[in-house]
């Protein structure tokens, strides 16, 4: 989804310089990202329509470390690019203070994932494009609704599987939900994963959205 926001907003003339933040090495999940993000970005990147001028593992996923890399790539190749692919809020943040010292917040698309308050106030302030949220009381009441029905030894229906490296593990995928400003009070604040007050604080009463939920 993290792709998919950035190819639904390539330029309409010439190619999206793109620099590539991937998660720590140290985290098999951050494999798994990168593997959903190639499977997307590939067609994009051979015709030229997006070209990758930098990329990095960020260790540990530390903000700090998302930084050194950002800033890394501008001092490379200047700051002549369009977006930067996060995998993460944290590494997100960082990238931003990079951005944020060469007086580009806000001009170049970051993405992020897990909805982190920080990244939600950063989206409604304009320097984060996206966050992948992740409907946490969702999973945790299928979840439970599945393990009632284990325990009763009814059947469950999995339409999916997951390899975990040794076998096809029957799975239930539940939707996440790509947000940016335009969805934040549907999504985000509407669920109660995080209070109208705290996304929208700092943002002036006047440029606030008119309706809470």
């Amino acid at each position: 989804m993290q792709a998919r926001f950035l190819v639904e907003h390539l330029p309409n003339q010439g190619k999206m310089r793109l620099v590539r933040l991937y998660g720590s090495k140290t985290d098999h999940n951050a494999f798994l990202f990168k593997e959903g993000q190639d499977n997307v970005l590939k067609p994009f990147i051979e015709n030229g329509k997006i070209e990758v001028v930098h990329e990095d593992w960020v260790q540990d996923w530390k903000p700090e470390n998302a930084k050194k890399i950002v800033n890394a790539a501008i001092t490379k190749q200047g700051t002549a690019f369009d977006a930067i692919l996060a995998s993460n809020d944290g590494t997100a943040g960082g990238a931003i203070q990079a951005l944020i010292e060469e007086g580009l917040a806000g001009k170049i698309l970051v993405t992020g994932q897990d909805a982190e308050l920080t990244a939600c106030q950063r989206i409604v302030n304009g320097t984060q494009a996206v966050t992948i949220y992740k409907p946490l009381s969702r999973y945790a009441r299928i979840a439970a609704e599945l393990a009632v029905k284990l325990a009763q030894g009814k059947p469950i229906v999995a339409r999916s599987a997951l390899d975990n490296g040794k076998t096809q593990v029957p799975s239930v995928f539940v939707d996440v939900v790509p947000v940016t400003k335009d969805n934040m009070v549907d999504s985000v604040v509407k669920d109660g994963f995080h209070s109208f007050d705290n996304v929208y604080k700092g943002v002036a009463e006047a440029d606030r959205p008119k309706k809470q939920p």
